[in-house]
C-alpha cells in the first residue's frame, strides 16, 4: 500500500504562533492524562525489616505532565476488483473513492503543534503550528496518523477521515472519526453471507509489533475461524477477509484483543443485491460489555414491519448466561414502543439482528438494558432509485456504533458534507423527567470558539439540528455536559446524490480533561528503620 498524500495548503495549515486562549468561552476547556499509579516496591522486603513506630509522613502535590493525542485515520476504501470481462458496463469498480481528511485542534492552553503524517512515517503532509488550527487533505491514498501536541494541558483535538464512492459495488459515504489505538475492541457490524462482504482492517501506529487475536460471533454463537491470530507490524495495516475467516455469517460481532502493542480496528462492510449496490459503510468500535448500551445517530426513514430496507438493532452477550435485553427507542418526543422489540431474549454467544420496521421517521436512539453484559450497535439504510443497469432501487447503508454516555468529545466535520448534530437524554427510565445540560461550541479554521450555545434536552428524548443551522461555518463541533440526565451524541453525515442520499454517523473523539496534581504519600514500609 503506498502512503502518498497530495496535501494542499488549506486554511490554518501554517501559521504564526498564536497566545493560548479560548475567546469567547463561557467555559474554560479542561484537558489531561491518564496518570500512572503510584506503588511500593518493597512490600515483601518489607516483611524482613525491623518495624518501627508509626508516624505521620508528608504528602506531596505531584504534577504530571499532559501528553500527546494519537489518532490513526482509514484510507480510501477497499474497492472490488475489475471484472476480467473487458466490458466497462460490468465494471464493478467505475469510480475511484474521493477521499479526505479533516484534522482540528482548538485554541487554548492544550494547542500544541499538530501533524498529519503517513502511518509508515515519513513527511508530514500537514503542520500547524502551536495554538490551534484546522488542515484539509485531499486524494488521501492511504491510512494517516494524526498527532496533537500538548502545551500546559492536554490538547483538544479531532479528526475525521471519509471516502465518497459514487457508483459501483463500494457506493457509499464510509466516514469515520480517526480514533486512538486501542488493545481490546468490540466490532459489532457486518456479514460474510451472499451478496456481503466484510474486511476486517488492521493498523498498527506504533514502534513495535503488534499481536492480534480474533474472536468472531454468529448467529449460531462463536465462529471456528481458518486463522485467529494476526501479526501486524509497526506503521503497517494489515487486511482479514472476513469471508474467509468466518464464511457464511448473516450477522457479525468480532471482538480484538492485541498484546505486545496496540491497533486501531474497523472494518468495511459492503453489501450488494444482485448487480445493485446496497451500501458500503465502516464498522467502528463500540463500547466494552456493559449492562447498559446506548446508540445514537439512527436517522430513520419510515418503513413497514418486515421490510429489507428497515433499521436494526444488533445484540451479543458475549459471556456464558442467557439474558433479556430491554430496548427502549427514544424519539424526539419520547420514549415509544415497537411490538417485538422491547424485549429480546439473547442466547450466550449467539448474534441477534431486531428489525425495528415501523418505527416513524426521525432521528432515534437506542437503550439496552440488560442483566449480563451486553454489545450493540444498529444499523439504517436510504433508499434511492435504480441506476442505468440496476434491476432494484440502490440502498446505502450507516452503521452507529454504541457510546459511551457523558463524553466531553469532539468531532471533526469533513468539508462539503451536510452534519447533523445529535444529542440523546439518556433517563434512568420512561417515568424520568429531569433534562440534559450541554455546551456546544462551534470552532473555527483557527480553532477558535466561533461560537457556544446552550443545549437542552428532556430526559428520554433525541434531539438532532442541522449544522448549517446552528454553526455555519463551523469545521469542528465540541459538545461538553453540564450535568442532569446522561446523554449520548454524534454527529450524521450526508451527501445527496441524483440516485439516493448516502449517510454515515461520527461518534466524538473523546477530550482526556485537564493535567491534574495527584497527591502521593511515602510508603511507610519504606521508611522503617
Amino acid at each position: 500500500m503506498t502512503h502518498e498524500t497530495t496535501a494542499p495548503e488549506p486554511e490554518g495549515t501554517t501559521r504564526r504562533e498564536r497566545p493560548a486562549r479560548r475567546g469567547g468561552r463561557a467555559l474554560r476547556i479542561v484537558s489531561g492524562v491518564a496518570v500512572l499509579g503510584l506503588t511500593a516496591g518493597a512490600v515483601v522486603a518489607g516483611t524482613q525489616l525491623g518495624t518501627a513506630d508509626a508516624r505521620a509522613l508528608p504528602a506531596v502535590d505531584v504534577e504530571v505532565a499532559p501528553t500527546p493525542v494519537t489518532l490513526e485515520c482509514p484510507g480510501p476504501v477497499l474497492l472490488p476488483q475489475r471484472t476480467v470481462r473487458g466490458d466497462a458496463a460490468f465494471d464493478p469498480a467505475p469510480v475511484a473513492p474521493v477521499v479526505t481528511v479533516d484534522a482540528v485542534t482548538a485554541e487554548g492552553s492544550g494547542a500544541g503543534a499538530l501533524a498529519v503524517a503517513p502511518l509508515g512515517g515519513g513527511t508530514a503532509l500537514a503542520d500547524l503550528v502551536a495554538g490551534g488550527g484546522a488542515a484539509h487533505l485531499a486524494d488521501v491514498a492511504g491510512p494517516l496518523v494524526v498527532r496533537a501536541e500538548p502545551r500546559d494541558d492536554a490538547p483538544v483535538a479531532a479528526a475525521t477521515g471519509a471516502s465518497v464512492v459514487t457508483d459501483g459495488d463500494a457506493r457509499g459515504l464510509a466516514a469515520a472519526s480517526c480514533r486512538a489505538p486501542s488493545s481490546d475492541d468490540w466490532l459489532v457490524g457486518g456479514a460474510t453471507g451472499i451478496g456481503s462482504t466484510s474486511t476486517l482492517v488492521l493498523s498498527n501506529p506504533g514502534l513495535t509489533a503488534a499481536q492480534v487475536t480474533l474472536e468472531v460471533f454468529g448467529p449460531n454463537g462463536p465462529v471456528e475461524q481458518t486463522t485467529a491470530q494476526h501479526v501486524v507490524g509497526p506503521g503497517a495495516t494489515r487486511t482479514v477477509d472476513l469471508g474467509g475467516t468466518a464464511a457464511g455469517q448473516s450477522a457479525l460481532v468480532v471482538h480484538v484483543t492485541v498484546a505486545g502493542g496496540q491497533v486501531a480496528a474497523r472494518v468495511q462492510d459492503t453489501a450488494v443485491l444482485g448487480f445493485t449496490p446496497a451500501g458500503t459503510d465502516l464498522v467502528v468500535p463500540g463500547a466494552a460489555p456493559a449492562a447498559r448500551q446506548v446508540v445514537t445517530g439512527l436517522d430513520v426513514e419510515a418503513s413497514a414491519v418486515g421490510a429489507s430496507d428497515a433499521p436494526v438493532l444488533r445484540l451479543l452477550a458475549p459471556g456464558d448466561a442467557a439474558t433479556t435485553a430491554r430496548v427502549s427507542l427514544l424519539g424526539a418526543d419520547g420514549p415509544v414502543a415497537l411490538p417485538g422489540a422491547d424485549e429480546v431474549p439473547l442466547a450466550p454467544g449467539e448474534v441477534v439482528d431486531v428489525p425495528l420496521g415501523g418505527l416513524p421517521a426521525g432521528t432515534w436512539t437506542a437503550v439496552v438494558d440488560a442483566d449480563v453484559p451486553v454489545v450493540a450497535a444498529a444499523v439504517v439504510s436510504r433508499s434511492g432509485v435504480p441506476g442505468a443497469l440496476d434491476d432494484e432501487a440502490r440502498v446505502e447503508r450507516a452503521w452507529s456504533a454504541s457510546t459511551a454516555t457523558d463524553v466531553h468529545g469532539v468531532v471533526a466535520l469533513p468539508r462539503g458534507i451536510a452534519a447533523r448534530l445529535v444529542v440523546a437524554a439518556v433517563g434512568q427510565d420512561d417515568e424520568d423527567r429531569s433534562r440534559t445540560r450541554a455546551t456546544l461550541r462551534a470552532l473555527d479554521r483557527d480553532g477558535a470558539v466561533l461560537s457556544e450555545v446552550p443545549v437542552t434536552v428532556d430526559a428520554g428524548t433525541t434531539g438532532a439540528w442541522d449544522v448549517a443551522d446552528v454553526a455555519a461555518g463551523a469545521v469542528a463541533l465540541e459538545l461538553e455536559p453540564d450535568g442532569g440526565t446522561p446523554l449520548a451524541w454524534g454527529v450524521t453525515l450526508t451527501v445527496a446524490q441524483a440516485d439516493g442520499d448516502l449517510v454515515a454517523v461520527l461518534d466524538p473523539v473523546p477530550v482526556n480533561g485537564r493535567a491534574k496534581d495527584r497527591t502521593v504519600r511515602e510508603d511507610p514500609a519504606a521508611a522503617r528503620g
